[in-house]
C-alpha cells in the first residue's frame, strides 16, 4: 500500500511546494492495517532532452526532504511513498517505484491477493509483474486498452482485489485507472485540473480543489 502523485504542467515547473506537501501527506497517511509510507520513495521526470531521469530512495520520503529540492523543474513529475507489502521486501531501492523504459513511467497502489496468473511473468514483487505486463501491451496497443486488458487480467486471476490503482505517462500525457473494494477511501484517487496544472494524487494536497476519479475509468489528461 503506497502514495503516488503524477503532475502535468504546461511550463517546466519547480516541484519544490508539491513535493513537501507530498511528503507530508504521505507521513500523515495511514494504510488500512496502520502501516505508514515509510519503505522508501522514489521520483521520474523529464531531463532537458526529454528522457526520464529518476531518483530513488529506501529513506521515507519525509526524511529525507533535502533531496526533495535538488530534483529540478520539469513539466512531467511522477512521485511515490512505498509501504513494502512483506518485511523481507524493504529496505530494496530496486522495488522503490516509478517503473520506468524509454518510453514510459509508471507508478502503482494497490493490494491483490491471491493472484495465480497463468504463465510466468518477470519481476520479484507484485509491482514489478504489473508494470511487465503493461509493458508487453504498451508495445502494440494504445494506453487505454493495455490498461483495459491487465487490469481484467489481473481481475480474473485474484481471489480478491481489494485496491488496483495505476499512474502511466508517456512523456506527454497522463493516464490513471482507479479500482477499489467498498468505500475504499485509501484506495480513491483524486484529480486536480486548472489552467496549466493537473495533478493526480492518492490524497488531496492542501490549498487545490480535487475531485474524486470513478472507478473503472481511464482518465487521460
Amino acid at each position: 500500500m503506497c502514495r503516488f502523485l503524477m503532475a502535468k504542467s504546461l511550463q517546466p515547473i519547480s516541484p519544490g511546494i508539491l513535493l513537501r506537501d507530498f511528503a507530508d501527506m504521505a507521513e500523515q497517511s495511514r494504510a488500512p492495517d496502520g502501516d505508514r509510507q515509510a519503505d522508501g520513495w522514489g521520483a521520474a521526470w523529464l531531463d532537458e532532452s526529454g528522457g526520464w531521469r529518476i531518483r530513488i530512495s529506501t529513506d521515507p520520503i519525509w526524511d529525507d526532504r533535502p533531496a526533495l529540492d535538488l530534483i529540478p523543474a520539469s513539466p512531467i513529475l511522477l512521485v511515490h511513498a512505498r509501504s513494502a507489502s512483506f518485511p523481507g521486501h524493504k529496505g530494496v531501492a530496486a522495488y522503490n517505484q516509478p517503473f520506468a523504459s524509454e518510453s514510459w513511467a509508471f507508478v502503482f497502489n494497490g493490494l491483490l491477493q491471491g493472484v495465480s496468473l497463468p504463465r510466468p511473468v518477470a519481476g520479484e514483487i507484485g509491482a514489478q509483474k504489473i508494470w511487465a505486463l503493461l509493458s508487453e501491451r504498451l508495445a502494440v496497443e494504445p494506453p487505454e486498452t493495455a490498461l483495459a486488458e491487465v487490469t481484467a487480467l489481473l481481475d480474473r486471476h485474484s481471489r480478491r482485489l481489494q485496491g488496483l490503482n495505476i499512474g502511466l505517462c508517456d512523456r506527454k500525457h497522463l493516464y490513471a485507472f482507479c479500482r477499489f473494494e467498498g468505500d475504499g477511501s485509501y484506495y480513491q484517487l483524486y484529480a486536480h485540473r486548472s489552467p496549466g496544472l493537473s495533478l493526480v494524487c492518492s490524497e488531496p494536497l492542501p490549498d487545490l480543489e480535487f475531485r474524486p476519479l470513478p472507478r473503472d475509468a481511464v482518465l487521460t489528461i
